[in-house]
């Protein structure tokens, strides 16, 4: 946020005045500033994707696309959602390690820059559907391991890709496509990543594993994707990548690659370095109750709609940054444990805050959460739906997603006649239903 409590000039109050709470708040000039600072940095060969399922929302993915930035999709959402983004197709990729026949052909219908296939048998399906001619990546799984992610996607056996082994011997398989053809590798070594030499060395070995399997498979290099995993800062004692040592390092190793491959496209996909900054998850406190000697701030939102924040599947719970909007000047003497509404022991956005007074109707923000936000939450856990999303651009706020009714919730639904008492099996036919307000 451009400042704890106010958005492009605008006090975070007025916003959940205006669009009710639980509400996402994005400032388009952090989500900017985060694109920006990285590409004046970045050695020009390298172009930067934005990876969708950060965070989906079609004004955001269009506010990356307008600096410049190309992107990642993995689903027919996505595709449609960079379609209407205004995303060109030589600046999409596809990644997934299922992908249906109906997303692999709206993939080559749309004449994205590549599908990047994740099994061999996904190259011999995308073969069999494509006209002659169509770019794909190769999804590697490198033999070597990651270095400095919080959760590996690479090196280790994973769903993800085709072992770099295996790749090595499938020379046959490559001879034998008709109409697609191999132009570039993928690889993905992991997420959140905090230490810059570590992704100074991911990417030093996924290059060293682009030339190896190019001169093994005789395939040109005419795209490799290094990945990025590049990550924020979100709990105590955590610091922000040191991006001055972060892109000297990436710079020399691409520098040295471009000169043996002019020509050739370095992708890095970023999702939550780009988003994560953006946004503030916004709720307002409905109780405040003590238990047991600790206080508890019960508000309208929670685990439904950021569940990275509550930290389930996490081994230790640890708080995102969380602070009161209204009572910002005041000291942060009190600790409360701040809740959602959900009936599970899980529903906790933090442990222990500190906070000034917590009164009902107050004000909460969980900040840095712009990216894995609702979309990778139980939105629908106790029929809640989905928060209002608001896009802060030019110093006016965009309404850029509705708020689910429960209109939204059961309009899908369909209502069946119960079975009419008595011994004999009776068939059950639905029809649909008004639902009710």
């Amino acid at each position: 946020m451009t400042d704890a409590f106010t958005v492009q000039g605008i006090p975070v109050t007025d916003l959940a005045d205006r669009f009710g709470t639980p509400l996402y708040v994005y400032d388009a000039e952090v989500l900017a500033d985060a694109y920006t600072e990285l590409r004046r940095r970045l050695h020009p060969a390298v172009d930067i994707f934005y990876s969708a399922k950060a965070n989906p929302n079609v004004s955001v993915c269009a506010v990356m696309r307008s600096l410049g930035a190309g992107l990642e999709v993995s689903s027919l959402a996505e595709l449609a959602t960079a379609r209407w983004a205004g995303t060109a197709p030589d600046d999409v990729i596809f990644l997934g390690p299922g992908k249906s026949e109906e997303e692999l052909r709206a993939c080559l219908e749309y004449g994205i820059a590549a599908v990047v296939c994740e099994s061999l048998e996904e190259l011999e399906t995308l073969d069999r559907l494509s006209p002659p001619g169509r770019r794909v990546l190769l999804r590697v799984n490198p033999a070597f391991t990651t270095k400095g992610a919080r959760l590996s996607m690479g090196g280790k056996p994973r769903q993800f890709g085709i072992d770099h082994e295996m790749l090595l011997g499938s020379g046959s398989a490559l001879r034998a496509l008709r109409n697609v053809r191999v132009a570039g590798i993928h690889a993905y070594m992991g997420t959140r990543i905090l230490d810059a030499d570590g992704v100074v060395q991911n990417t030093a070995g996924i290059l060293a594993a682009a030339r190896e399997l190019s001169a093994e498979l005789g395939f040109p290099l005419e795209t490799v994707d290094i990945g990025g995993g590049l990550g924020i800062a979100y709990f105590e004692n955590e610091k922000d990548l040191d991006l001055d040592r972060l892109t000297d390092g990436v710079n020399a190793v691409v520098g040295e690659f471009a000169a043996e491959h002019p020509g050739c496209r370095v992708i890095m996909e970023l999702g939550r370095y780009l988003a994560g900054r953006c946004g503030m998850y916004v709720v307002r406190a409905r109780y405040v109750k003590r238990s047991k000697g600790e206080w508890f701030v019960v508000t309208d939102g929670g685990m439904n709609h950021h569940m990275a924040a509550v930290g389930v599947g996490s081994f230790v719970k640890r708080n995102f940054p969380i602070r009161s909007i209204d009572r910002h000047g005041e000291l942060a003497d009190r600790m409360y444990t701040v809740t959602g509404p959900l009936c599970t022991p899980d529903d906790v956005l933090g442990r222990r805050v500190a906070l000034p007074e917590v009164r009902p109707g107050d004000l909460i923000g969980v900040e840095r959460s712009g990216a894995y936000g609702p979309t990778s939450s139980p939105v629908l856990f106790l029929s809640h739906g989905y928060p209002a999303e608001v896009l802060v651009s030019g110093a006016t706020a965009h309404l850029v997603r509705h708020r689910d009714t429960v209109g939204d919730l059961l309009g899908r639904q369909v209502l069946v006649d119960p079975p009419a008492p008595g011994p004999d099996p009776v068939t059950v036919t639905g029809t649909a239903q008004t639902v009710p307000e």
